[in-house]
């Protein structure tokens, strides 16, 4: 069981967002792995529209990327939150999948 990382939209339609992740988690669980979505988690005792819990949510969420074995990234369009992600995850030599907001694997 591989520790996959999802990684997709959180700001805007914070409701909407919330529910697509779940539903890649659910996708990930289904593919026989444990999913890790740091916008469901870190949210959860972290306040996102506080500048310094958004930035303490993305330094744990940086943290627990170091110790996955892979970057799942869904949705149509990558957003800045989610190319942070990317690019620390190519910095550590993860691999990353794309998917698209349906769960159907894309190219780069």
């Amino acid at each position: 069981m591989k520790l996959v990382y999802v990684c997709s939209p959180y700001k805007g339609d914070v409701e909407y967002n919330t529910s697509k992740a779940q539903g890649y988690c659910r996708f990930v669980c289904n593919q026989g792995d444990l999913p890790f979505a740091p916008h469901l988690h870190n949210t959860q005792f972290l306040d996102d529209s506080v500048k310094e819990e958004r930035e303490d949510g993305k330094f744990l969420g940086l943290q627990m990327l170091s110790r996955s074995d892979e970057l799942w990234a869904f949705g149509g369009k990558i957003s800045e939150g989610m190319m942070t992600e990317i690019d620390a995850a190519k910095g550590l030599g993860i691999p990353i999948m794309f998917y698209s907001d349906r769960c159907e694997r894309r190219g780069e």
